[in-house]
Parts: C-alpha cells; structure tokens; sequence
C-alpha cells in the first residue's frame, strides 16, 4: 500500500513538497500526460495532473501538454504561484507542526515505534532530536520526502512549478484554488490516531519505499490513471477513510462550483487548470465530476 502521506505530497497537496532533491537518471520517452479538455459551446478547460515532485529526466514534456498552455489565457494552480514560491510556506507548516501538548515526540509514540524511527534516523545520519518538538505527521512527511530525495525527486522540478514559470514568462494570468494555510490544515488536521498510523505505515515500510515510490512515478509517466488511482487514492480511501475525505472529495467538491464558472461564463477565456494527479482521477475526481454536469469530456 502506498503510505497516505507520501501519495499526498506527491499526488494531492502543493505544499507538501516542501525539501530539495538531487538529480536523477536518464528515462527514455516524455511521460504520457495526465490531461484532459473539458469544454462547453464556447470556451474549454485543460485539466493536467500534476506529480509535485520530480526529475529533470522527465522533461521535456509531451507536446500536448505545453499546446494546452499556449491555447490558455489562464492558468490555475492549487496554490498561487507567489505563495508556491515563497520560503515562507515551509517556514509556517513547520510552525504549524510545533507540539503544543508539553511532550517531546518520543513521549507520544509507543517505544516500538520510536526504536523505529532512531533506527531510521541513524542510518541516514539525521539528529533524532531534530524531530522531537514536531507532531508525528510531520515526522512522517518529513521521512517520505527524504526518500523521495533519495530517488531524485525535487519539488523544484514538480509539473505544478514548471508550469507555473512558463505561465509567468509568457505572461499569462496566474492564480490559486486554495491557499497554503488551507493545504497546511489538510495535515495539521489529523487527529492523534491518525498521525500515529501514518507514522508507523511509513516506518514499517521504509524497506518497500523506493519501490513504492518508483512504481508511483512510472505509473504516473505512463500515464495510467486507473492503476494510479488504484494504487493510491483507493488504498486511503480504504485506509483512512476521513483523511481521504478531507484530502481528496472535499476539496475537489470545493473546487467544483469555480470550475463549472469558467465554462458558464461565455466572457471567460479558455483556462489550463493543473492539480495533483490525484483530484483527477476515480468517481470522486474532478474529470468525473463535471462529465456528470454534463460537460464534454476528451482525454487529450
């Protein structure tokens, strides 16, 4: 199963991806993209699922991709990319993440779970300490994004930020469906039981997790949605039915009524809406939601 928080930062929450990364690998062909137009009488919608980190192997794109972008005279992101960009963000999930209930990490956690961690933690020569004063979704985040810098995965190389620096150049209009405050509670919003069983999914599986994380990146490169859904969203929905709730659903019904507004609108431009993959895809995504307003539908 893929751990809850390591398909968010790299399927759902923009601001999830929060570290650097070093390269990575040459791979053969561009990946097959994640992109659809939705389109009413008169003006359309490209929307393109986004893998928040990756490898500067994985670009150029296909050219479809980068045709979506030129047709549109906007462009929308999870978050702005002035917030996107900004160190503060990180800066305010850490603050965000601070234990406010007098214990240390250690004293919150079973001690089998803390041996885990320490083990973790000296074989990629971190100060456990470091992770003391930080609630256990944090931790778990904080270990998934290691690994994925382990495999050369860079948020600065995530669709979301090379699209958004293509929009900027061109000097298309860019915005944001959310805020980064909005996607720091998705996290900080986990209760206690929560936290503890992402934590320990994650540490219980750091033997699987570079396979984990490669099938997930060569799923999303083939562009398989129906095994990328399957081996994701499907296994929280199961797993952790009200993160998956808080994560995905909400926040796709949320986003919903602004989408159908730039089709209602017959004044509106045609815009390129890129999000993680992970809103994108099953019953619950974005794509099937507005084929069932009746909306016209293409994968591109």
């Amino acid at each position: 199963m893929f751990k809850p928080v390591l398909a968010a930062v790299l399927l759902a929450a923009t601001v999830g991806a929060c570290a650097a990364a070093p390269g990575a690998s040459d791979l053969p062909a561009p990946p097959k993209p994640l992109l659809w137009k939705v389109s009413d009488a008169d003006n359309s919608i490209y929307l393109l699922g986004s893998f928040h980190l990756l490898k500067d192997s994985d670009y150029p794109l296909a050219d479809s991709t980068y045709a979506a972008l030129a047709d549109a005279e906007h462009v929308v992101f999870e978050l702005s990319p002035a917030e996107m960009n900004d160190p503060a963000l990180g800066q305010k999930m850490g603050a965000a993440a601070m234990r406010t209930d007098g214990k240390t990490l250690q004293q919150s956690l079973p001690e089998a779970t803390w041996d885990q961690l320490a083990a973790y933690t000296a074989k990629r020569n971190i100060p456990i300490a470091n992770f003391q004063p930080y609630e256990a979704w944090f931790v778990s985040l904080l270990v998934s994004i290691t690994e994925m810098q382990q495999l050369g995965l860079d948020p600065e190389n995530g669709l979301d930020k090379h699209f958004a620096q293509r929009a900027v150049e061109a000097g298309k209009p860019v915005s944001g469906l959310e805020t980064g405050d909005q996607q720091i509670a998705l996290f900080d919003g986990m209760d206690e039981k929560e936290q503890l069983q992402a934590l320990q999914d994650t540490l219980a599986e750091l033997a699987n997790i570079e396979s984990e994380i490669e099938k997930l990146h060569a799923l999303w490169r083939s562009g398989d949605g129906d095994a990328l859904f399957a081996a994701t969203a499907a296994d929280m929905k199961r797993e952790y039915p009200a993160l998956y709730q808080r994560i995905n659903v909400e926040r796709n019904q949320a986003w919903l009524p602004r989408l159908a507004g730039m089709l209602d609108d017959s004044s509106s431009d045609d815009t390129l809406v890129v999000v993680g993959a992970m809103h994108l895809l099953g019953d619950d995504g974005v794509v099937a939601l507005l084929e069932a307003k009746g909306y016209r539908v293409e994968r591109l």
